[in-house]
């Protein structure tokens, strides 16, 4: 029986690379608005961030949201996740 190969992605906030499936996805759909994507499967261009707190403040401090999306996050949308990320 063949092993599957497990995807892996690297998180914005602490930059370790893990498996898919533990990460949070945020991405900017073709329209150009940026949403939390909980099925990982939405159009656009995606980023991965661990579903803690203290990885989303690492990567807005880092400006690395920006890098990865091409687009500035809000502070209104930068508190929405942080409360979505606090609620999982």
């Amino acid at each position: 029986m063949k092993v599957r190969k497990i995807p892996m992605r690297m998180c914005l906030g602490c930059q370790e690379m893990k498996p898919k499936k533990e990460l949070v996805r945020i991405v900017r759909t073709p329209e150009g608005t940026v949403e939390l994507d909980p099925t990982g499967k939405r159009n656009g261009r995606g980023a991965y961030i661990c579903p803690q707190v203290e990885c989303l403040k690492a990567a807005v401090k880092g400006n690395r949201f920006q890098k990865a999306l091409d687009i500035a996050l809000s502070p209104e949308l930068i508190q929405e996740l942080e409360g979505k990320l606090a609620d999982s």
